[in-house]
């Protein structure tokens, strides 16, 4: 595990993304503590640049490429936000990208994505493999691969919210955060182990997306059928090499939950929190809500995207 991703990688990319990535506001809520009989502190990653956590992990590990692999440019391969958080990263950082992205992402990433300036290669989710793709774009052009999630660099960028958050909340009992292909909550594990070593760490998954539940089950990594959840950021057939190498170690408990709480997670937040959240950041508020915590605890919950188009938003929430 220390050779896939150390503390101290986190926190060299906090000093990487320090007056670049916003540090984001903790939000507390009365209403959410009465509910929970605990102490809640959400992270929002909602109101991070490009609208997600994916940002950091994205900014980090183009930042540590040399200036010659910056001007062949990088490939990348995404549903969505982190192919904004690859697009926005490599105009800051004078890189051209070409992401894959499948053909039934949501119109509005894709937009976002093109509009900070990147090449868009679209493929079919359930005929093709994005992975392949990629690594034969970056063969045939030449490019830097930078996966979403199964990537050193990529995963201590992403560590860096735990870190800024329990700076922010101080010490907490249990620390919430949304699995798909695992990146988030390995990095967050690992920087938030070293600063509290009995912190209790638990991901959030939908139930129709259950790869990483299944994984630690077997002790192995299981491969699920192409998922079908309205959480399309967690949506990840199977969890990553690296990051399931890490997060079998330092995940303490998962949570499914399925996709009616998932839709109201995103309706409590605009509501009682007043924060717009994606489905994806909203399995993390849905799995808090079921999971029962102990009266008194505190609990760190990171919210980690608002990528949500308008009309998908109000068909949720109605």
């Amino acid at each position: 595990m220390d050779a896939v991703l150390r503390a101290e990688d986190v926190r060299a990319a906090a000093r990487r993304l320090d007056g670049t990535a916003h540090r984001t506001p903790v939000h507390t809520s009365r209403a959410v503590d009465e509910l929970t009989g605990s102490r809640v502190f959400f992270k929002c990653e909602n109101l991070q640049r490009a609208g997600a956590f994916k940002f950091r992990g994205a900014y980090n590990a183009i930042a540590r490429l040399d200036a010659q692999q910056r001007r062949a440019g990088v490939v990348a391969y995404s549903s969505g936000n982190h192919a904004q958080a690859v697009a926005l990263a490599c105009r800051l950082l004078g890189a051209t990208a070409v992401v894959v992205m499948p053909t039934d992402a949501p119109a509005g990433k894709v937009a976002a994505t093109r509009e900070y300036g990147a090449e868009v290669v679209t493929y079919d989710r359930h005929t093709q493999d994005r992975t392949a793709i990629g690594r034969r774009l970056a063969a045939e052009r030449g490019l830097v691969l930078i996966p979403p999630f199964d990537h050193p660099d990529v995963m201590a960028g992403q560590g860096t919210a735990a870190l800024e958050l329990l700076a922010d909340a101080g010490p907490l009992d249990a620390l919430v955060v949304p699995v798909g292909g695992g990146g988030l909550i390995a990095g967050c594990a690992t920087a938030a182990r070293s600063v509290q070593p009995d912190l209790r760490i638990v991901a959030a998954e939908p139930l129709a997306a259950d790869d990483t539940s299944r994984s630690l089950r077997a002790g192995r990594r299981v491969r699920i059928p192409v998922p079908d959840t309205i959480a399309d950021g967690l949506a990840a057939p199977e969890p990553g090499e690296l990051t399931f190498e890490v997060n079998r170690r330092l995940i303490d408990e998962i949570r499914t939950v399925p996709e009616d709480e998932v839709r109201a997670a995103v309706l409590l937040a605009f509501e009682r929190l007043k924060l717009v959240i994606e489905p994806s950041a909203a399995v993390a508020v849905a799995a808090l809500l079921g999971g029962r915590p102990q009266p008194g605890e505190r609990i760190g919950v990171v919210l980690s995207g608002g990528n949500i188009a308008p009309a998908d938003f109000a068909r949720l929430t109605r």
